[in-house]
């Protein structure tokens, strides 16, 4: 039976994540074109930090807000969809925990065309990190970059979830991986890479033979990855890590290399063919996604502080205590 509240963290303004909290708050009712998600578990992301630190005052930003572009669950009410009730689901994207309530809650009525089935026979905890960070990770990879066996792929800024998940897809498709990351001591985090540099912001000409690369740092790097490519290369640009968001009086014809490909990824349209793609690569090559910590959802306060002290390597999860 589907509660009348249930707990949710609830945004009407910028807040630390020490300052966050449970609120009771309604269980939405189902509508037409939308489904009702017991959520499961959800990611964390860097994308809710920005909202939850300052973005939550913009004007389009709809307050009350419940945070979360992503969740794993089960279906709680099918409304009008060809869902069941029980089914296992993700959702990501499609304007969730912006245009309208996301996943930081114990349900979540959500679009019908942004929740997509699962077959996996991951735990739900493992699940919850997959969603927004491998399905960015595989479209960069397969859709900006064309990534091939024989490829040699540069990930730039790779200590993060993103990072990860692309080294470990790279790896598992059978490409060598050079990994970067600008702190020596994370070096020993891309351990799984062929190659892990540390960078100093200046990388052209310090490495050989680099067909592909994701840039996950952003425009404060994205000159000098170009600049690492071989002729016919291609860069795709997913990340902001390094936080700049644009490069002023951007002039293409000198800034990208002849012969050096730019393309990029947005992560707003998944489909099922796509996350059923990502479900059966996994499978097939054995892989248990990139798990940082998992806090259960009454800890969702310190799984906040952790994201925002960054003492957490890899994806955070949260999960709800009953799994």
């Amino acid at each position: 039976m589907i509660p009348e509240t249930m707990k949710a963290v609830v945004l009407t303004g910028p807040v630390r994540g020490d300052a966050v909290s449970l609120t009771e708050y309604p269980v939405p009712k189902v509508r037409p074109g939308w489904v009702l998600v017991k959520v499961k578990a959800f990611g964390m992301n860097h994308s809710e930090q920005i909202l939850r630190q300052g973005e939550i005052r913009a004007d389009y930003i709809q307050k009350p807000l419940i945070p979360g572009i992503e969740c794993v669950g089960e279906i709680a009410d099918p409304s009008d969809s060809s869902f069941k009730k029980g089914q296992k689901v993700a959702a990501l994207m499609g304007g969730m925990g912006r245009s309208f309530n996301g996943s930081y809650g114990e349900y979540a009525l959500l679009p019908v065309h942004h929740v997509f089935s699962v077959v996996s026979s991951l735990s739900w905890i493992e699940l919850a990190a997959v969603p927004e960070t491998y399905f960015t990770a595989w479209g960069s990879l397969f859709e900006g970059l064309d990534l091939k066996p024989s490829d040699t792929l540069l990930i730039r800024g790779a200590t993060c979830a993103l990072g990860y998940a692309a080294i470990q897809i790279g790896k598992a498709l059978g490409c060598k991986v050079i990994a970067t990351t600008h702190r020596e001591k994370k070096l020993p985090l891309l351990k799984e890479a062929d190659q892990a540099v540390l960078d100093s912001g200046e990388l052209a000409g310090r490495l050989l033979g680099v067909t592909k690369a994701l840039e996950l740092v952003g425009p404060k790097t994205l000159g000098d990855t170009l600049n690492c490519m071989e002729k016919g290369g291609i860069v795709c640009n997913t990340g902001i890590l390094g936080g700049i968001y644009g490069i002023r009086y951007f002039d293409p014809i000198k800034f990208i290399p002849n012969g050096v490909y730019l393309t990029g990824f947005h992560s707003n349209w998944p489909s099922q063919k796509v996350m059923d793609e990502i479900f059966t690569f996994l499978e097939e090559h054995k892989l248990t996604p990139c798990l940082g910590k998992a806090f259960p959802f009454p800890s969702v306060r310190e799984a906040c502080i952790a994201q925002d002290q960054g003492t957490v390597e890899g994806k955070i999860v949260v999960y709800m205590e009953e799994i």
